[in-house]
């Protein structure tokens, strides 16, 4: 992956493909200049910024940047709920629904699905990585989780990292079926996911403001899903209800405008990953998958 542009593997047309990046200009000065890097420091990370760019696309002035938004991204307008028109402001149509056919979830008693619609990265062995995305920059487990207890029991376990895009669908949903647990606030920055700016600071994660939720499976396994904020996402919602049954695919929340990241950890031996995710993740490169569509399979014994 070069500096000057973002790849990733593409599930449906089996491609490799160039990511049209929304308001690259701006974050290529924030964590590529030397006075970016200042505003950054001194205002952007902040959640202000975050708040005051929310509460305009919130606004009905924000409702005339929907139709341009659509047209340059090439938004599908059929798997909505509601016709474009029906946006009352830009923060509507961003965390729109979509009809439930535009996301079948994989049947598969035995499937994980991805969580979000983005782009995904597997580490397959968390004791052995070597940094993600930025070889040799190692993000501590402990700093991501916010709990020495909660990482000592997935040292040795796996992670997908779910990338969400500014021009995705930004609900995101249980992987599994479950007991679910309160979502647990550590609050922190609100940095950029991209992986523009995550060549500069891979911490990026364990320093944003994120939410942690357990899953316990059936087996007595737990796996851990974080929602982690971006910049101009102070706002993670949480649409269920916490202590009770969650199901496959069903809707666990949504963002607020901007883009941003779930990160579901899985405990050692617990899961097998897709061939598509491992051989492209191998080449530290993601792979753009859509909400319901198969992550890997949930093995119900430990390989120890």
């Amino acid at each position: 992956m070069s500096d000057h542009s973002i790849e990733y593997y593409n599930r449906y047309t089996k491609q490799i493909e160039t990511e049209a990046v929304y308001g690259e200009p701006f974050l290529k000065f924030l964590y590529n200049n030397p006075i970016g890097r200042l505003c950054l420091k001194g205002f952007v990370r902040r959640h202000l910024p975050s708040n005051l760019y929310g509460k305009l696309m919130d606004s009905r002035l924000s409702k005339r940047k929907i139709l341009p938004f659509i047209e340059k991204y090439k938004v599908d307008t059929t798997e909505f709920q509601k016709a474009p028109a029906e946006f009352t402001c830009f923060n509507d149509f961003f965390i729109r629904k979509l009809k439930p056919e535009a996301r079948p979830i994989n049947e598969d008693a035995h499937a994980i699905v991805f969580p979000a619609d983005g782009r995904h990265y597997c580490i397959p062995d968390l004791s052995s990585y070597d940094g993600i995305l930025v070889k040799g920059n190692v993000l501590p487990l402990v700093d991501l989780l916010g709990s020495l207890q909660l990482a000592e029991t997935y040292l040795s376990g796996s992670m997908v990292i779910s990338r969400l895009c500014p021009t995705d669908y930004h609900r995101f949903h249980f992987p599994i079926t479950g007991h679910v647990s309160t979502p647990k606030l550590i609050n922190g920055y609100l940095y950029s996911v991209n992986p523009i700016a995550l060549r500069k600071n891979i911490h990026i994660f364990a320093q944003n403001k994120r939410f942690v939720t357990t899953i316990k499976v059936p087996s007595g396994k737990e796996i851990v899903m974080i929602e982690v904020g971006a910049t101009c996402v102070g706002s993670v919602s949480h649409t269920y209800t916490p202590n009770t049954q969650c199901v496959k695919g069903a809707e666990k929340g949504f963002f607020s405008f901007g883009g941003s990241t779930v990160i579901t950890v899985f405990p050692k031996g617990s899961i097998e990953f897709e061939n598509d995710l491992l051989e492209q993740s191998a080449h530290k490169r993601e792979v753009f998958a859509k909400m319901g569509d198969k992550m890997g399979s949930f093995l119900l014994k430990n390989t120890e």
